[in-house]
């Protein structure tokens, strides 16, 4: 009997990497076989770092992570499942706010396609409060981002702001 392969598929901006979502995705990787993190590229937002960039960024901080393969994409997340057979979302949860969302966004992709689950990940507290448009708005202002960002990430997004 041939084993079906667990993948699963974190999406989000990323526009930058936080520590939130590494929490996320060192703890979500071990429970797949293969996990893509969807980099969404949204044309009608505007976003610090390129779909490129975030792409570029998250590559560095999980190259360590064998399972895990980061990817681009833009249209529904329901096609983008479809196409890598990714049918168990993966989504983090700060608190109540972001669970109340999340739910309805997760019941809203089962009513598109039956196949699809999502797996709720609730945040470490150590880095509970930390958002991409909080650590945004400090590397601005010239604010400490070691609470917020990867060490690696801090220069380049500090770069970001000089320009």
């Amino acid at each position: 009997m041939e084993k079906t392969k667990r993948i699963g598929f974190y999406p989000g901006s990323f526009d930058p990497v936080t520590l939130g979502h590494l929490d996320i995705i060192f703890r979500a990787a071990p429970l797949f076989d293969k996990l893509y993190i969807g980099v969404l590229v949204n044309f009608g937002k505007k976003t610090l770092f390129s779909a490129e960039e975030r792409v570029k960024m998250l590559e560095r901080v999980t190259r360590d992570l064998p399972n895990v393969e980061v990817i681009s994409f833009s249209g529904l997340l329901v096609d983008c499942c479809r196409k890598y057979e990714a049918f168990t979302l993966v989504r983090g949860i700060r608190g109540v706010t972001d669970f109340d969302y999340e739910m309805q966004l997760a019941q809203g992709y089962r009513a598109l396609d039956g196949r699809i689950d999502t797996v709720f990940l609730f945040a470490d507290p150590a880095v509970s409060y930390v958002s991409s448009s909080s650590a945004r708005q400090l590397a601005e202002y010239g604010g400490d981002l070691e609470a917020f960002l990867p060490e690696e990430l801090i220069a380049e997004v500090r770069d970001h702001f000089k320009e």
